[in-house]
């Protein structure tokens, strides 16, 4: 067990500490003008229940960031497991992602995915400095949840998965969040 703190000066052994948080893998959608756009990120979250907010970020470096930050409409679909082609797929910033890959738009006029663990369609509701990365919060308008589909998880780099068997479901709200 190592006591010793690491500066962050370096940022790829920054990105190396941050992997070890494992998360889920989405692909994040807009269509401004009609044209989609999509995303494979982890940087999802949670944020309020009342009201129903979400955020997740975008590299400022990102070519598409305009037509991102014009959006009227997202949609954030939770990749499962089997989908790594699809995350792939969108974690390139060229190419034609979009080339054969079915999707409906949904009320907001997001493209959503079909086959994930969850979709939120979503609204915007404010953007906000986050350093190398834009914040976009998003208001929650509607959403899919497919509870017995398992989650595409990304650790150390890596795709995982969950191990099959079932944790124990804890009392919510915990009691740390009051």
């Amino acid at each position: 067990m190592s006591l010793h703190m690491h500066p962050v000066a370096d940022p790829r052994a920054f990105r190396h500490a941050l992997g070890q948080f494992p998360t889920g893998v989405c692909v994040v959608t807009c269509a401004p003008g009609g044209v989609p756009h999509g995303m494979t990120m982890s940087s999802f979250n949670t944020l309020s229940i009342d009201p129903p907010l979400v955020l997740f970020s975008i590299d400022r470096r990102a070519l598409s960031l305009p037509e991102w930050e014009r959006a009227d409409a997202y949609a954030i679909n939770v990749l499962a497991e089997g989908q790594t082609e699809l995350s792939n797929r969108f974690a390139n910033p060229r190419g034609r992602k979009w080339e054969g890959v079915d999707y409906h738009l949904g009320p907001q006029g997001a493209p959503v995915l079909p086959g994930v663990v969850a979709s939120y369609e979503c609204v915007p509701h404010a953007c906000h400095d986050g350093g190398d990365h834009v914040l976009f919060v998003v208001r929650v308008s509607g959403y899919r949840t497919h509870p017995e589909r398992r989650p595409l998880v990304f650790w150390q780099g890596r795709y995982m998965q969950l191990d099959p068997g079932r944790p124990e479901q804890p009392s919510w709200p915990l009691d740390i969040h009051y």
